[in-house]
């Protein structure tokens, strides 16, 4: 059984991950994970900017990058840490199995140096 991972929603923690975090940007995502130093499992946000595109486009993309999220922490869990994925133009159109590939290597860049 996989840890629930709780999600961030409040401005002033989007905020704090942005301002403190590391960024690892990639052809699908950005994201962005500051180390909390505990032990409680990952807290996730998920963004889409209006530059996207309307309303129906921004949630089809927020839950990609949700799907691609749970699928990658489920095999590479990780623990102590805040992440918010933020979702691009490109995120739409990039096939799943890349998108996935995505997030684990964001992954290994922030949260293991």
């Amino acid at each position: 059984m996989e840890p629930a991972s709780q999600r961030l929603k409040r401005r002033a923690e989007f905020l704090r991950v942005a301002s403190t975090g590391r960024k690892a940007p990639m052809p699908g995502l950005v994201l962005q994970a500051f180390l909390r130093g505990d032990a409680a499992p990952a807290r996730l946000g998920f963004t889409v900017t209006k530059k996207v595109g309307n309303a129906v486009v921004r949630n089809r993309t927020r839950r990609r990058l949700r799907e691609a999220a749970r699928l990658a922490l489920r095999e590479q869990p990780v623990s102590g840490v805040d992440l918010v994925l933020i979702g691009r133009d490109r995120t739409r159109f990039r096939p799943f199995a890349a998108l996935i590939g995505d997030v684990k290597r964001a992954l290994a860049k922030v949260v293991r140096p």
